[in-house]
């Protein structure tokens, strides 16, 4: 019963943790309902994967997480997909962004990393607040990007450092 009420308070601990990232409660549970239903709509979040990025023959989809990319911008809220080729994210809302003609565009943000890039997985927790989980993925090229908020961060984590390790023989965790 103990690992029960451990776990529960886990996920209640995330759930805060994914709502609390957002500018507002209401816009967040708004926009976690707007994206059930459009997962439902499409199909499944494999056929959301599909959609949103290339998918290679023999691909697999192995994880796919709601968390958030950390910007300078703020916090970006969004899905993160964990495939046996490549780590995507794609945010839940569209953003505006500058056209050459002068006029704004909306469009998803969107960030795709194939697995070989991946130099490692580094995981990081809030020392006073210690159910705070970062995943920061370290590229071949030197780039960090910072993910958080995550549902279930230690599912999400365990799934990339297995990934990680089927595709380059052992990873580098710092």
């Amino acid at each position: 019963m103990n690992l029960l009420g451990k776990k529960a308070d886990t996920f209640a601990h995330g759930v805060r943790e994914h709502v609390r990232l957002g500018p507002k409660i209401s816009e967040t549970v708004k926009g976690k309902l707007s994206l059930g239903a459009r997962i439902l709509q499409v199909g499944g979040l494999e056929k959301i994967f599909k959609q949103l990025f290339s998918f290679k023959e023999g691909e697999k989809l192995l994880k796919a997480c709601q968390c958030y990319l950390s910007t300078t911008a703020g916090p970006i809220a969004g899905l993160l997909f964990i495939s046996s080729e490549k780590v995507a994210f794609c945010s839940d809302r569209s953003i505006k962004v500058p056209s050459a003609n002068g006029e704004f565009l909306r469009v998803h943000y969107k960030v795709v990393v194939p697995v070989e890039k991946i130099k490692g997985v580094n995981q990081s927790e809030n020392m006073k607040k210690p159910w705070q989980k970062y995943m920061e993925i370290v590229t071949v090229d030197g780039f960090d990007i910072w993910f958080m908020g995550f549902l279930n961060y230690h599912k999400a984590f365990k799934c990339l450092q297995q990934v990680l390790s089927q595709r380059l023989g052992d990873v580098d965790t710092f």
